[in-house]
């Protein structure tokens, strides 16, 4: 009977350490949306009559490589942003991040799930007076106590605190190994991104000091024609003007060159002044005719700052739990085994061993309304880390569907520069034409290349721009990197 009734004891008592209080972390569910934007989505941009004008299409289900960037054919970019990921101190400081999570989860999970064993050896040196035996006449005795023991402690998880415990820190670690999925994204966007700057700078920067060139010229005419009562006062002070003005715009573009150049080689973690850092133009890039784009549900799963959000909710669900098992019974469990002996020589002889067995319940009564306090303050961090994933889910869509709107926006407003730059060069020609059958004056020609510069430099911006979103929706889709075959690959 007494062999029963220990048995039952005990499968009683593992059942209730099996119970783990607390609300039970699932994974929310996808937004109930099918589209991104208002109406029907676009399915195909505008087409310019150039090749990086091509039309875009937009195709639902279509999978991201891991190496995006590649889709850009540029063998330079593909380098620089490999060089990128192998020596930013960004990403490594994510990395740091993720193996201290990780050691610190395996190491508090050990500590909390399973006994913790200790053995000790010590000497000690004892006077114990007579009157400790109830005569002060007796001789006090000097000796020395030898022992040494194996100690093991326990704290049985009856409510799953411990275990609450070691949920909590799984979270923190998956929230860090997104974390560096997020750096990984974030990096290469920039660098894609600032290479497009780069290239859009230098063809700007071409224009401009073209154009400055021309009024330049037709500012050397104008003060001829002047000298020889052709032209007013008027007319020398606005040609002036616009010579001016033509200027003032090389020093700003250059200096964003220069800045973007620095940007480039601390993104690729290095200091500005390296010389390894390759220069970009427009030419080197071929756009991508073909983009993915995946559903609302879909994007959930492939975006690491979502993904993010919801380790955080995990982190916070498991925080309450343990608020919660922190009020109820605390049950431990300790245990020695060992010798103890005045000799050395005799520590593990005859008559030496000692050992001891205890448990102690603990139950929470007053304490200044510390636990439940602290309860209520968890309840409130899992309301915010909950508000803070469907904010970062909105975010998320509003990502693609701005992106989505860019490139539509992007093609027609290229498609309009590329006709601008090709009339400006038709006028130019025709220009150019007249004034050397005498049709023209030399102001004319002069006047018809300046528009066609300014249409060069803003058919540049409109090409970069339009490369530019186009990686920020490889960026706003997650980056591909399920599809990456290394070991950095975060799990889902």
């Amino acid at each position: 009977m007494f062999r029963r009734s220990t048995i039952a004891g005990a499968i009683a008592v593992l059942t209730i350490a099996g119970c783990a209080v607390g609300p039970r972390f699932e994974p929310p569910k996808p937004p109930q949306v099918s589209r991104y934007t208002p109406g029907a989505q676009p399915e195909l941009t505008d087409a310019a009559p150039v090749a990086a004008g091509a039309a875009q299409h937009f195709e639902s289900g279509r999978d991201i490589p891991a190496d995006w960037w590649n889709l850009f054919q540029s063998g330079p970019l593909d380098d620089l942003v490999r060089r990128a990921l192998r020596e930013s101190p960004t990403i490594e400081a994510a990395k740091a991040s993720l193996r201290s999570a990780e050691a610190t989860y395996s190491a508090e999970r050990g500590a909390l799930l399973l006994p913790a064993v200790d053995g000790q050896l010590g000497a000690t040196r004892e006077r114990v007076p007579g009157a400790a035996f109830g005569d002060p006449s007796i001789p006090a005795s000097v000796f020395t106590l030898y022992n040494a023991s194996v100690n093991v402690s326990y704290r049985l998880d009856l409510f799953g605190a411990s275990r609450r415990q070691v949920e909590g820190l799984r979270a923190a670690a998956d929230f860090q190994r997104w974390e560096l999925e997020a750096a990984n994204l974030t990096l290469t966007g920039n660098v894609v991104t600032t290479a497009f700057d780069i290239a859009s700078l230098r063809e700007q920067l071409t224009a401009v000091n073209d154009v400055v060139a021309s009024e330049t010229e037709q500012y050397r005419v104008v003060q001829k024609q002047f000298d020889a009562g052709g032209a007013s006062r008027a007319d020398v002070l606005s040609q002036a003007a616009q010579l001016a003005q033509a200027q003032s715009v090389t020093p700003a573009l250059e200096k964003a060159l220069a800045q973007a150049q620095h940007r480039l080689a601390v993104l690729a973690g290095h200091f500005p002044d390296d010389e390894t850092i390759p220069s970009f133009a427009l030419e080197q890039f071929t756009l991508p005719t073909e983009l993915p784009v995946s559903v609302p549900a879909q994007l959930v799963r492939q975006r690491p700052d979502v993904q993010a959000a919801e380790a955080q909710l995990h982190q916070a669900t498991a925080a309450l739990g343990v608020a919660t098992a922190n009020l109820l019974p605390q049950l431990n469990l300790t245990g020695s085994i060992g010798s103890e002996s005045v000799r050395a020589a005799s520590l593990f002889g005859a008559g030496t061993a000692t050992w001891s067995a205890g448990a102690s319940l603990l139950q929470p009564l007053f304490h200044g309304g510390e636990l439940r306090n602290k309860r209520r303050a968890a309840v409130a961090d899992l309301e915010r880390a909950d508000a803070l994933y469907r904010q970062t889910v909105l975010a998320a869509v509003q990502d693609v569907a701005d992106t989505l709107r860019a490139l539509e926006g992007d093609a027609r407003t290229l498609r309009a520069q590329v006709e601008a730059e090709k009339t400006s060069a038709d006028a130019l020609e025709i220009s150019r034409k007249q004034y050397q059958a005498g049709g023209v004056s030399y102001l004319a020609v002069l006047n018809a290349q300046r528009l066609y510069f300014e249409a060069r430099q803003n058919r540049a911006q409109a090409q970069a721009a339009r490369y530019a979103d186009t990686a920020a929706l490889f960026q706003a889709l997650g980056g591909g990197w399920w599809n990456r075959k290394d070991a950095e690959v975060a799990r889902q």
